[in-house]
């Protein structure tokens, strides 16, 4: 239990993200101020950690691998991040959890595999659950802008490469040395797109530390520290579902702290949003006794 509740607490981590960027955008921040801060304070944060774990030899080829995967991280905070600036936080959180179903159709093509039923379902669950979560049968959609949609979706894509390379990287590297590693690559793209300049402009004194440590915490830190625990015990099923607590947060946080209208329509499409995701892990966890029974059946024989 106390595994699941790690797990949950990762990914509720996540979710109060797009609040805190949307508050930093209030105090008076740019996007390059606040990306920049997060992959900055990241690092600050996570390489001491990460000298407290077993660090593997690692090849060339190996070390590049990571730090590709890595710069997806600092591609979809500048990305998303910048949506932000154009949409309500409740709508960009539902643009960047497209990830799901893009990923599942990357990773087909990927894999030269259809995907089964219980998937295909799941993608139509999660066209119709955005439709009603991000408010489009609703009136008040004149303040939206089709960059800020375009750049939703983009960080959908973005995030989904990382989700989909990063289990498919150098697996035997520690997670928290591994996510050591992307964080620094991460860092080097949001410099390199945006120079820090706040690094010696005043801005970390007038405010900005704050909001780029707790980006950092709860962006960076507290996920890969409570996921890189609890996985291993919940399984990656459990853990999966346990993940779209992302969701539910950030459109609950958004409607408490930054006052933004979230319908109930919006909610009923969250709901459908969370059972497209739950529903292949659910499929999958329900045939995993039955091919048990099976290969148990085939033994006996």
């Amino acid at each position: 239990m106390r595994w699941a509740v790690l797990v949950f607490l990762g990914a509720c981590s996540y979710g109060v993200l797009s609040t805190f960027v949307k508050l930093a955008y209030h105090a008076g921040f740019t996007v390059q101020e606040v990306v920049g801060s997060q992959a900055f304070f990241g690092i600050l944060l996570l390489w001491p950690m990460s000298w407290f774990f077993p660090r593997n030899k690692l090849t060339r080829k190996e070390l590049i691998s990571i730090m590709l995967v890595g710069s997806t991280i600092g591609l979809t905070a500048i990305i998303y991040y910048g949506s932000l600036q154009y949409l309500p936080a409740s709508v960009s959180v539902v643009l960047l959890f497209q990830f799901t179903w893009i990923g599942v159709l990357i990773e087909s093509l990927i894999d030269r595999q259809k995907p089964d039923r219980a998937k295909i379902l799941s993608l139509i669950l999660l066209f119709a659950g955005t439709i009603l979560a991000a408010g489009l049968l609703e009136a008040d959609t004149a303040h939206w802008t089709g960059i800020g949609i375009l750049l939703g979706l983009l960080s959908a894509l973005s995030y989904a490469l990382f989700v989909i390379f990063s289990g498919r990287t150098a697996n035997h590297v520690h997670p928290v040395v591994r996510s050591s590693i992307m964080a620094f690559s991460s860092l080097i793209l949001v410099f390199i797109v945006f120079p820090p300049f706040f690094l010696w402009n005043g801005s970390l004194y007038a405010g900005l530390a704050l909001w780029g440590f707790l980006l950092a915490l709860f962006g960076i830190v507290i996920p890969t520290l409570f996921l890189t625990l609890g996985v291993p015990h919940t399984g990656g099923s459990l853990a999966s579902i346990l993940g779209a607590a992302e969701l539910p947060t950030a459109v609950l946080m958004s409607s408490m702290v930054l006052g933004e209208s979230v319908s109930s329509l919006q909610w009923l499409g969250v709901f459908v949003i969370l059972s497209g995701i739950a529903l292949p892990e659910l499929s999958g966890m329900r045939r995993e006794p039955e091919n048990k029974r099976n290969r148990h059946a085939t033994t006996k024989k």
